[in-house]
């Protein structure tokens, strides 16, 4: 299996430290508001990964924060009349509830920088006694010319970082590339208490604490938006390797940038799409359809006439997904024939494709493509006036495993129709097998202004709820 590591800028096969045990922290969202589809696209491909190295036999402790002390989250808080943590709450309950809707699974640990800060201090005092970080008027800086190796992660000198780059000014600053490890408390503000007095801690330095807690001094994978090279964990790195002494992540992983209609995605644009607004008008699966569709390192355009051609992607999967189960139903075990053999051998060799397009740096785009051709094959198969049972469950079974792999199909019939909705269905089909088409079409007419749209396919009557 190879990945794209960010800090060398190549693919490398993945050796994890420890055998199959492998710790991967994402960085997750500032909890001030509802996450966008930027974001999702993040914590969606990396879902995808856990859930690969997981079917490829990895015992994955997956770790993903959430930021619950900074600027953003203090200034909302104060628009908003309520405490940070009553503001952290509502927007953690909100990411939990849209995460789960686009079929992402929790993390192991969810960790809050609230929850850890005497981690952080700690850490920030380890700092302080090697040398790399100092303190004025209650503020505590990293010294980043005192680590050498600054730089190294988003592959720039200091020279070309300085010139445009997002660092905070002030000019008590050794340098202008120094960052804050603990912030002195303002008027009005929360704060904690600590050895340089009352203040709460800097972003960079909350997730070095916490990936540090729960997955050791050295992870397998550190992973978030690609925004977040520099200075997020091109920061992290430095205060963390400064720290430890050691490697701080084997491989670092980032996606590639989502740009609406060919824009960037801003508040001056205007052009913020929320999951929360979103997963109101389109099915969440189909959003995770088209995300998958693309390379995770790919930049990604998104717009409405897309999301309706995944749309129809993703309908002719769930389509084969209910045939493959009707024809089980009417299969039988018989002896198996040329063709059945042939079938077989597809299955087996489209499996491996998609193996094979996943371990190849996690193409999800391949991945699918294997599917599909997976799918046009089943097609042609059970046409078949006989089947074997075997075969179809074979079939079935793998398209099963690798949709799951890709967190697709979750919400395949779980929902159950009423019992008057199923009694309707079953008289038209009665009206349908003595030709009373007249009842037939009066009864889909019915069932569709209540909300059922039904499909007649040789394998009997579908239904899907009307979008």
């Amino acid at each position: 299996m190879k990945l794209f590591n960010t800090a060398t800028r190549k693919k490398e096969e993945f050796l994890p430290l420890n055998g199959k045990q492998v710790g991967f922290y994402v960085c997750g969202p500032t909890v001030y508001d509802y996450f966008h589809i930027g974001n999702a696209r993040v914590f969606m491909i990396f879902d995808v990964i856990r859930r690969y190295l997981e079917y490829r036999e990895y015992n994955v402790t997956f770790v993903q924060n959430f930021t619950d002390v900074e600027d953003k989250m203090i200034k909302r808080a104060n628009e908003m009349g309520i405490t940070m943590e009553e503001l952290a709450e509502k927007f953690i309950d909100a990411y939990l509830e849209d995460a789960e809707a686009l079929g992402i699974k929790k993390a192991d640990h969810h960790p809050r920088a609230t929850h850890h800060m005497k981690e952080i201090i700690q850490l920030i005092k380890k700092l302080e006694e090697k040398g790399l970080a100092y303190e004025v008027e209650g503020d505590v800086y990293f010294d980043t010319v005192s680590f050498t190796e600054y730089g190294s992660l988003s592959q720039q000198n200091l020279e070309e970082l300085e010139s445009g780059s997002r660092v905070e000014v002030d000019e008590r600053k050794k340098n202008p590339l120094d960052f804050a490890l603990w912030k002195n408390a303002k008027e009005g503000e929360p704060y904690w208490e600590s050895p340089w007095g009352k203040g709460r801690p800097g972003w960079h330095i909350e997730c070095s604490a916490m990936s540090m807690k729960y997955l050791g001094e050295t992870l397998d994978i550190h992973a978030g938006g690609p925004d977040l090279v520099f200075p997020h964990h091109e920061n992290e790195a430095a205060q963390s390797q400064g720290a430890t002494g050691r490697t701080f992540a084997n491989y670092w992983m980032h996606v590639g940038y989502l740009n609406i209609d060919k824009q960037k995605m801003s508040k001056s644009l205007g052009n913020i799409l929320t999951i929360r607004e979103m997963k109101k008008k389109v099915d969440p699966q189909v959003i995770r359809f088209f995300m998958l569709s693309a390379h995770y390192r790919s930049p990604i355009n998104f717009n409405f006439e897309l999301l309706e051609q995944a749309k129809g992607g993703l309908e002719r999967l769930r389509t084969m997904l209910s045939s493959l189960e009707e024809s089980q139903a009417r299969a039988q075990e018989l002896s198996l024939e040329e063709k059945d053999l042939k079938m077989m051998g597809a299955v087996k060799e489209y499996k491996e494709k998609f193996i094979h397009s996943m371990d190849d740096d996690f193409n999800t785009a391949d991945a699918l493509s294997a599917l599909f051709e997976l799918t046009r094959e089943a097609n042609i198969y059970i046409k078949e006036e006989k089947l074997d049972k075997r075969v179809i469950t074979k079939i079935l079974d793998t398209f099963r495993e690798l949709g799951g792999v890709l967190g697709l199909f979750a919400d395949q019939h779980k929902e159950a129709l009423d019992p008057e909705i199923e009694e309707m269905i079953q008289k038209r089909q009665e009206a349908r097998k003595n030709k009373d088409w007249a009842t037939a079409d009066s009864m889909r007419d019915e069932l569709l202004s209540k909300g059922i749209m039904l499909e007649d396919t040789p394998q009997g009557v579908r239904w899907k709820r009307k979008s």
